[in-house]
């Protein structure tokens, strides 16, 4: 299955350049001729030298249509005294308006994103398997995009209808008209079926404009199957990203383009959270550190840009290629809050990107502009069909359960739930493990819409929990439980720990102040008091994708006398009307179950 060729009528033109709010630029020393930015020409002189070509890019959409609320759309922004204060952004009304306003008198300018677009999307666009999401893409005029790893969550059959079009092969489809897919190419570079080794999307796609050419090749984390549950990758090999980028390189070349851009879904992690930091200022890629710092440092010096994400941070920072020189390497953060404006600047005598002249800045996707009006109306057609669904009240709570923190309130809420669910499949349940990662956003206690404040409603859970997995129960001996809790922090999680929030009952001391496996503490782990019995068998409750052994935790994939049951959105919903009501409203569960040592 591969991608179309984006319509040969579509506009090729447009992209950023000054935006709303501050931004830091990440920009080296131009060291150009004097003309090096003149752009189109001189009269009869003909095309100059250099021609500035827009780089605008986003990624970790995510589906977030509608603005996000809470921590998940806000951005934190440094102020000119040295203060920092929160900014509400987000939101593909003001997000397209940002755009268009960017691409304002840029003739050369190209729109990329580095994955993760669609995939644990609130219910406007994942109740629809997120069509309304691939549609908000092409009136944003997206150019070109790679895979994240959230694009194979259904599956790749379900990712090559995102690209082709074609109504879901069961829900079949949600309007008169039949899906016409992505108008963009999907980029899978490192992503090879199986059986035939090849890639199961095109693997690069080049933009034109005139004389300008320049390449874009995708890819995703080779870690992707272990994010991902086994069904979304079945069939499905992920290769090494330096070594598929440096192949495509290559393939570029040979076909006459040496102006290179890789879209990249893994990222870093800055040294400040603030979007506008500059993670040049101790020198060169010092401030920012993860995977992306490995992978730009030995991408082969061919590639002029790095467009990366997957962390969900923002950063514009320069880290130096195998041959010693800077090379731009950005994020915009996630759900629609940032995109970044970069300036290429392309050599017709070389075809090149000038490498001196490179700077990239990101930009507030701020709400104190115009709402685009194609997006208004897309929003409320598809809000239209979600309704009766989405609006349903499933529950109260007296305050915000948020998801922050090492042990969230949001994450304790949907393992008590998932424990409370447990019990009525089989009352031997002892207890449950939630997964940090799929714990996607906390419940206000403001409302949204018309239900009033405090009412949840299964919109908003479906917000907090978008995957579908089924609620799981396996029986584990004591030391396994206990090696699980291990895993939270050793193995593949040792140097970025995913710690499983735990049901009521579980308790245990985290030592911060250890190394490996060594900072869970053996002989504090308890249930309900009593130290857990290496030699004895409990009964738990997870979700399938942790019961597959995701994230690394491979222990849970071992699982005996395995239970399916319903949907975890559903366990949430069913433990919320349960426990909950307008006049007793549930309180958000306090995090004292994990006891931090630091």
């Amino acid at each position: 299955m591969h991608a179309q060729s984006r319509p040969s009528g579509r506009r090729t033109y447009t992209l950023l350049a000054s935006a709303a709010g501050l931004a830091a630029v990440a920009a080296l020393a131009s060291a150009l001729p004097a003309d090096a930015h003149s752009g189109e020409g001189h009269g009869h002189h003909g095309p100059s030298r250099y021609q500035d070509v827009q780089l605008l890019s986003f990624n970790d959409l995510h589906g977030n249509l509608e603005p996000p609320s809470g921590s998940s759309g806000r951005v934190t922004e440094t102020q000119a005294d040295g203060t920092t204060k929160t900014v509400d952004a987000g939101g593909v009304e003001y997000l397209a308006t940002h755009l268009r306003q960017a691409r304002k008198g840029k003739a050369y300018s190209v729109t990329a994103a580095g994955g993760d677009l669609v995939g644990a999307s609130p219910l406007i666009s994942g109740l629809f398997h997120d069509e309304p999401t691939i549609e908000a893409l092409d009136k944003l005029d997206l150019d070109v995009t790679t895979v994240g790893n959230h694009e194979f969550d259904e599956g790749a059959g379900e990712l090559a209808r995102l690209q082709n079009g074609g109504c879901h092969p069961t829900d079949g489809c949600y309007t008169d008209k039949r899906f016409k897919g992505a108008d963009f190419p999907y980029l899978a570079a490192n992503v090879l079926d199986e059986k035939t080794d090849k890639p199961i999307l095109k693997p690069y796609w080049v933009w034109k404009k005139k004389d300008v050419r320049i390449g874009f090749i995708g890819v995703t984390l080779e870690g992707t199957p272990g994010i991902v549950s086994a069904d979304g990758v079945k069939g499905l090999a992920f290769k090494d990203e330096v070594e598929t980028i440096d192949k495509y390189a290559k393939v570029l070349q040979r076909q006459g383009v040496q102006s290179i851009v890789a879209l990249v879904h893994e990222g870093g992690f800055p040294s400040s959270s603030n979007y506008d930091y500059d993670c040049d200022s101790p020198g060169a890629g010092s401030g920012i550190s993860g995977p992306i710092v490995d992978i730009a440092k030995n991408v082969t010096p061919a590639v002029d840009a790095l467009v990366t994400g997957h962390t969900h941070t923002a950063y514009a920072c320069t880290i130096d290629d195998p041959a010693g020189n800077p090379r731009t390497v950005t994020s915009a953060a996630s759900f629609g809050r940032l995109y970044t404006d970069t300036t290429l600047t392309y050599d017709r005598y070389t075809g090149d990107i000038a490498r001196t002249a490179v700077k990239s800045a990101n930009h507030v996707v701020s709400r104190d502009v115009a709402k685009a009006p194609d997006m208004t109306e897309l929003i409320g057609r598809w809000n239209t069909l979600a309704a009766p669904i989405g609006n349903r009240a499933i529950g109260y709570v007296s305050a915000d359960v948020n998801n922050t923190g090492t042990e969230s309130p949001m994450g304790d809420l949907i393992a008590d739930a998932q424990f409370a669910y447990g019990k009525e499949l089989d009352p031997e349940t002892d207890l449950a493990l939630m997964n940090p990662g799929g714990v996607r956003a906390g419940l206000t206690y403001a409302a949204k819409g018309s239900e009033g404040d405090g009412v949840v409603t299964y919109a908003e859970g479906f917000t907090v929990q978008p995957f579908a997995n089924t609620v799981n129960l396996q029986d584990f001996t004591g030391a396994q439980l206990i090696q699980v809790l291990k895993e939270q922090v050793s193995g593949s999680n040792a140097a970025a720990p995913k710690i499983l929030l735990p049901s009521k009952g579980l308790t245990y001391t985290l030592d911060l102040t250890k190394t490996g496996a060594d900072r869970v503490v053996t002989e504090s782990v308890k249930l309900n008091g009593t130290a857990v019995d290496p030699a004895a068998t409990y009964r738990v409750a997870t979700n399938s994708f942790l019961a597959g052994g995701g994230d690394g935790f491979t222990t849970l994939g071992q699982g005996t006398d395995d239970v399916v049951g319903t949907d975890d959105l559903s366990a949430l919903a069913q433990y919320l009307t349960a426990n909950s009501s307008a006049t007793s409203p549930l309180a958000p569960p306090a995090t004292n179950r994990i006891t931090i040592v630091q």
